[in-house]
């Protein structure tokens, strides 16, 4: 029967070998973007798929600007938008939340691109009678396959007694796939508006997108420095801010450009959240601020 110090003795050299492990695994993450770069070079086109009015087939195009040749499996996850823009991973859909992917197929299922290779991924819509009016949206999400070692080839470790942790980095990309059936309406207003000045950091503007109705938004967000002589500049723009049903909220602060002539003590801010057609933009929303 083993004694209490030689079992505390053999636990302390596990420790040891666990904290070695986590050394490795911590240097191994500061070198992780060299090591990931293979799985990382995907270009997706488009970004976001959303099919218009009848339309029930759609394409997108995939891309290996890397130098290795990368494997990606093709599906859908879902997920909930939560009221700072961030994404919460569920397999329920919320209360007035409809999932896209059971009336979506999808071929091939799983891509193989050399290095400077594209392939066409197409999808098509099969809408079902009896649906219910609203907006249905799943997310495609294309997960790097990491390369396995033939047998034979697996790193050993020397001493067996040694427990041994593989960190396998998986790198992945999603897009949101959106249809909507039926009668839709969407409003967006904008409230909670106020300037940020800290010291020793730049200016900042926090807000509130308001949504109503049974469709999401989508859009381009801009601020304009209004002079009290009435010169307008440019201070901050962000593109492709959306506000996902069934979330009616979304907090946002964007950081703004202290530029010549910009004094942001007086004058007048305008904030414009408008749609990402940049020959005919529609404007959601628009509200200003008086400096002081």
């Amino acid at each position: 029967m083993l004694s209490t110090s030689c079992i505390n003795s053999w636990f302390a050299r596990q420790i040891t070998e666990i904290r070695s492990c986590f050394h490795f695994l911590f240097l191994a993450l500061i070198c992780l973007p060299f090591q990931l770069s293979a799985q990382g070079d995907l270009l997706i086109t488009p970004r976001r798929i959303v099919f218009e009015g009848n339309k029930q087939r759609q394409e997108i195009t995939l891309a290996n600007t890397g130098q290795d040749t990368a494997r990606y499996s093709i599906s859908f996850v879902q997920y909930r938008m939560t009221e700072e823009g961030t994404f919460e991973q569920i397999t329920a859909p919320d209360p007035g939340q409809n999932f896209a992917d059971p009336y979506l197929r999808y071929f091939p299922r799983t891509v193989i691109l050399a290095p400077k290779e594209s392939q066409v991924v197409r999808m098509q819509l099969r809408r079902a009678s009896g649906m219910q009016d609203g907006e249905y949206r799943s997310h495609m999400y294309f997960r790097a396959v990491p390369e396995e070692k033939p047998l034979g080839e697996e790193d050993v470790l020397a001493d067996t007694t040694a427990i041994g942790i593989r960190l396998i980095p998986i790198f992945g990309i999603t897009i949101p796939v959106i249809f909507r059936v039926g009668k839709l309406s969407a409003k967006i207003t904008l409230s909670d508006i106020f300037l940020i000045q800290e010291k020793d950091a730049p200016p900042a503007v926090s807000l509130v997108f308001n949504r109503e109705g049974n469709q999401s938004v989508y859009g381009d967000l801009s601020v304009e420095y209004v002079s009290p002589q009435g010169a307008k500049t440019e201070v901050g723009i962000v593109r492709g801010i959306a506000v996902y049903t069934p979330k009616t909220k979304r907090r946002f602060t964007l950081q703004l450009r202290k530029s010549e002539g910009v004094d942001f003590t007086n004058g007048k801010l305008l904030l414009r959240y408008q749609s990402p057609n940049d020959a005919k933009p529609e404007i959601y929303a628009e509200q200003e601020i008086i400096l002081k």
